[in-house]
């Protein structure tokens, strides 16, 4: 089962940096390159606890459907969503948000299990593994944009709250 972990440093607050994450519509922006958008469950706005949204996308040429569902909650810290439905056998992503040294330490663990037994591993670890780590790191490259130059006030929100 490989695991991708990533941390971003980011000049700004952990709640920001916890919302933007948490964002339906700044997850569309950042994923334009594969098509993704919101068709059921929360399909605009900040994604709660307990609630799910389904994203349809075009990855490897394919069109596809993928049920998440926020299974943990504790704003500005932490959140995980997990795969209900959807081309994984199964996948869990934690977000956790950390200030150190006056920065925002932002960590994603992503673990995930292909189905396919064997054919699954070896496309896992020859393509899967890097896609998915260049799909995280470019949508952590657009929260880090929209938390340091101040265009999260376009995508949060009641943005007046973050003071």
């Amino acid at each position: 089962m490989p695991i991708i972990h990533l941390q971003t440093l980011i000049r700004s607050t952990p709640e920001i940096c916890f919302d933007l994450s948490a964002s339906i519509d700044l997850h569309t922006m950042s994923t334009a390159r594969t098509e993704e958008k919101a068709i059921a469950g929360v399909t605009s706005g900040i994604i709660k606890n307990g609630e799910s949204v389904t994203w349809e996308a075009r990855h490897f040429g394919i069109r596809q459907k993928l049920t998440t569902k926020l299974t943990a909650y504790n704003r500005p810290h932490h959140f995980r969503d997990e795969q209900v439905k959807g081309a994984f056998k199964s996948f869990t992503h934690d977000h956790l948000f950390t200030l150190e040294n006056g920065q925002v330490v932002m960590t994603d663990v992503f673990e995930f299990h292909s189905p396919w037994g064997i054919l699954g591993k070896v496309f896992n670890r020859f393509v899967l593994t890097n896609y998915m780590r260049v799909f995280l790191t470019e949508r952590n490259e657009m929260i880090k944009k929209y938390a340091e130059n101040g265009d999260w006030k376009k995508v949060l929100p009641f943005a007046e709250k973050y003071g």
